[in-house]
């Protein structure tokens, strides 16, 4: 983990880029304007608003068994289709703070939903 005292959410956004792994990165805020602030300029995989970075998980979004992790921006190699050329940015908002074992406990259940347009 990396913790980074910054003046701002425009110092943070900028830290978070320069430094993440640009894998998974979460906010915790009340504020529904820095939360979509944080969604919109960090770049990295998965980005998270009131939500544990251990959420960021392939089995979790649908994508079956996580077979492994890239941080590249396209990783692909040799002949490539389509698909190949195309990547995703995750995003998980939520209105309270969550952990992983609320969800396997049983006191919180996954629902999901379109989230654009993303304002």
């Amino acid at each position: 983990m990396l913790l980074e005292l910054v003046d701002d959410l425009d110092d943070a956004v900028r830290f978070i880029n320069a430094h993440s792994s640009n894998h998974t990165d979460a906010v915790i805020t009340e504020s529904p304007d820095v939360a979509a602030a944080f969604l919109r300029n960090v770049d990295s995989a998965c980005v998270f608003h009131n939500a544990s970075t251990r959420f960021s998980d392939g089995f979790r979004f649908g994508l079956g068994a996580e077979l492994g992790v890239a941080t590249g921006r396209l990783h692909a190699r040799g002949p490539v289709g389509i698909q190949g050329f195309l990547t995703y940015k995750w995003l998980l908002k939520s209105d309270d703070f969550h952990t992983q074992q609320q969800f396997a406990t049983g006191d919180k259940t996954y629902t999901h939903k379109p989230l654009f347009p993303l304002h």
